[in-house]
């Protein structure tokens, strides 16, 4: 049988690279990525060297339309269609802080990334993804806490939320499913570079289980949504959080 195809957006660091690995088992992956060459080129390599399957790496800001354009058209060139996409890239503002002290470049790649780029990734995905297929978008569980310092962030992860319920509804007759992921702290290098041990250990106690989340939480998660059993599954916005509320 004819494995089918999942393209993940941002899949080649923290909880993307977990994510496309995961995937590896039962899809052929495509990996879109924006700057590390180094590290794509690796997941690949393991990918491939494993024997779980085919993958490839494309290169392309999800930013702007040409490029997601071109990751779908790659992926349907090499495997011949495209049936699950998740889209997980994302971006913080190099600095946090208040809503009233952030500055327009600070604004522009916020939004541009993690509410333009989602709007690109579905506006194609509806348009290609063949019947079957799931749409997996990534919002954050800092939006519904309302996290401090980081306003415009919080704000394109509801934007997020909206556009994937809406895609759901959009979708219906085509046997496509769209979903959000919320994920809470997750160990990748984002969240902890700049913490002390102690912040990570005070952040942890913040959570019912105990612990934060680990990138195979998250993945696991968006395992389970692309997968037979996650097939009633449509419209949710699915918060991976260990209970953090």
């Amino acid at each position: 049988m004819t494995r089918r195809v999942a393209i993940v957006a941002g899949g080649t660091r923290g909880i993307g690279a977990r994510i496309s690995r995961r995937l590896a088992d039962d899809f052929d992956v495509v990996v879109g990525f924006v700057q590390d060459t180094a590290s794509a080129d690796k997941l690949v390599a393991e990918i491939v060297g494993t024997g779980a399957g085919r993958a490839l790496a494309v290169r392309g800001d999800i930013s702007e339309p040409d490029n997601v354009d071109q990751l779908f058209a790659a992926a349907e060139k090499a495997y011949g269609g495209v049936d699950i996409v998740v889209s997980c890239a994302g971006a913080h503002a190099d600095r946090r802080g208040p809503l009233a002290d952030t500055d327009d470049e600070s604004f522009r790649r916020v939004v541009d990334v993690n509410f333009r780029g989602t709007f690109n990734m579905l506006r194609a995905a509806s348009a290609r993804v063949r019947p079957g297929g799931r749409i997996i978008t990534f919002s954050s569980s800092a939006a519904a806490l309302g996290a401090p310092g980081q306003a415009v962030y919080n704000a394109c992860k509801v934007a997020v939320e909206v556009l994937t319920r809406q895609l759901a509804k959009e979708l219906a007759g085509r046997n496509i499913t769209a979903n959000a992921v919320a994920p809470g702290p997750t160990g990748t290098e984002l969240l902890l570079r700049g913490r002390s041990p102690d912040a990570i250990e005070a952040l942890a106690r913040q959570i019912p289980l105990g612990r934060i989340g680990r990138p195979q939480d998250i993945a696991k998660v968006v395992e389970f949504l692309v997968g037979e059993q996650g097939g009633w599954v449509n419209g949710q916005v699915i918060h991976a959080n260990g209970g953090l509320v």
